[in-house]
């Protein structure tokens, strides 16, 4: 990927245009019309059903880079990246292959331990917070967990959709969860999947809670980070960066003291971590060091983070950037599309499904 170093300047991003993605399933053994498919772009609230011709349109589409999902009974779900810029999308013919499944895999052992497993995975998958309270997991039978006692590590996947409902944020989540780890030997927490929001219905008193708590999740967000990291405006959004260097300690004996850490007590500027790429909708991450990045407009009381701050800097919500990758990759929806590529510590580390926000979230303006 060709990249280079840019300023990047001011993009009011409630002026993005909005545009259509329109295609049509066949079968792709014998290309017949595939009807009453999900079609929905990952972790956006845009979806609709194909036709009885196998059509489909997903109207209102911002720039940024999408997963389109599609799901339908009786065969394999189908997923490919899509780049929407400013111009209407036609995508060529979509063919879904029929699924086969054979009758051993049908055959299914009752696990004595998937309640003890599933407890740790809903408080891993939706968190702890308050918001999290009032999330609840509509059918947790849809969810395969195994636990390898040997390797420490407790894996999962979905079989379908898992249904959440949302009642700190007024969504109902449709999640299709292709992969969850938990290795406790190294303390990582890793998941991944496609989801699709929904707007629940409510009083017009819970949608102004529901708008306020969803203002709540996106202020200090990475979100709102990356947007005002392309807007070239972090500072004006009550972000302030650091460079942290991290070196490994011979003398560690926990995790508190795993590093030997210098931090740069010099603000950085989105110049100086944030590259553009020759795709007019991606941006990347790329840095030496870790960011060091605090959220000046909230205070943080809770132990949890008290370990990744550093005692001497103020309490304010922050957040640990490290790259295992050359560069992180996110689109104009401050949207990070290679996740491995790039660990959070801290307040965006602890962030889970039950803060989680569509892609397409817009706040309103103050």
């Amino acid at each position: 990927m060709k990249r280079f170093l840019a300023m990047l300047f001011f993009i009011p991003f409630a002026c993005y245009a909005q545009v259509s993605i329109t295609g049509k399933l066949v079968n792709a053994t014998d290309k017949s019309d595939v009807a009453d498919a999900s079609v929905f772009l990952s972790n956006a609230t845009i979806g609709n059903k194909s036709a009885a011709d196998g059509s489909f349109v997903l109207r209102g589409v911002r720039p940024g880079q999408y997963e389109l999902v599609i799901t339908v009974v009786g065969y394999e779900t189908y997923r490919r990246e899509v780049l929407v810029a400013s111009d209407n999308i036609s995508l060529p013919d979509i063919g879904l292959t029929p699924k086969i499944t054979s009758l051993a895999e049908v055959n299914i052992t009752p696990d004595p331990a998937w309640e003890r497993n599933y407890d740790v995975f809903k408080e891993e998958f939706l968190g702890t917070s308050a918001m999290a309270l009032r999330c609840t997991i509509l059918n947790p039978e849809t969810i395969d967990l195994e636990w390898d006692k040997n390797a420490l590590q407790l894996t999962g996947s979905s079989s379908g959709f898992v249904e959440i409902d949302n009642k700190a944020l007024g969504y109902h989540i449709k999640y299709l969860l292709s992969r969850f780890i938990k290795d406790s030997k190294i303390s990582l927490v890793y998941y991944e999947g496609s989801a699709l929001f929904e707007e629940m219905k409510g009083t017009a008193r819970e949608k102004e809670r529901w708008e306020k708590n969803r203002q709540l999740a996106y202020e200090g967000s990475s979100m709102q980070f990356l947007r005002a990291a392309i807007g070239n405006n972090i500072t004006g959004y009550g972000f302030e960066v650091l460079r942290l260097i991290r070196k490994p300690n011979p003398d560690a004996k926990g995790f508190n003291d795993k590093y030997i850490q210098t931090l740069v007590n010099v603000p950085l500027t989105p110049a100086d971590f944030t590259v553009r790429t020759d795709k007019k909708s991606l941006f990347a991450l790329k840095f030496t060091d870790c960011l060091y990045i605090m959220y000046t407009k909230k205070r943080e009381d809770d132990r949890y983070n008290s370990t990744y701050r550093l005692l001497h800097m103020p309490n304010y919500l922050t957040t640990i950037a490290s790259f295992t990758g050359p560069y992180a990759l996110f689109d104009t929806n401050g949207v990070i599309l290679n996740p491995s590529a790039i660990t959070f510590e801290g307040n965006w580390g602890k962030s889970r499904v039950a803060e989680m926000l569509p892609v397409d979230y817009t706040p309103k303006e103050k």
